[in-house]
């Protein structure tokens, strides 16, 4: 649940994903990602490096902020939403209702 504790804790996180809106800021993120992420703290950048988005979400990200690093990556929602299920996006897309996913 996303819960005033969570929101506190992952607050760091998410005014940096947030922060990927600003194309300067983007373009420094995809040039020197660990010049980007220097106010996270290591366990921030290890889930940002690994785009652990599970990982992020659990530790307080909001599901808003998590799409702009998954833009800046080129990562679409299904892909990043197969991930919080722990599956493939093949997979995720069998459970949907999608032209030509089963």
């Amino acid at each position: 649940m996303f819960d005033l504790e969570r929101s506190a804790k992952g607050l760091r996180l998410n005014r940096f994903l947030h922060s990927l809106t600003q194309r300067e800021k983007r373009e420094l993120f995809l040039r020197d990602p660990e010049a980007a992420m220097k106010n996270l703290s290591e366990e921030e950048r290890g889930m940002v490096r690994r785009l652990d988005w599970k990982a992020m979400q659990d530790y307080g990200a909001s599901f808003f902020c998590l799409e702009k690093l998954a833009r800046t990556k080129g990562v679409t929602n299904p892909e990043m939403v197969a991930h919080f299920r722990g599956e493939t996006l093949e997979q995720f897309l069998k459970t949907r209702r999608v032209p030509g996913a089963r």
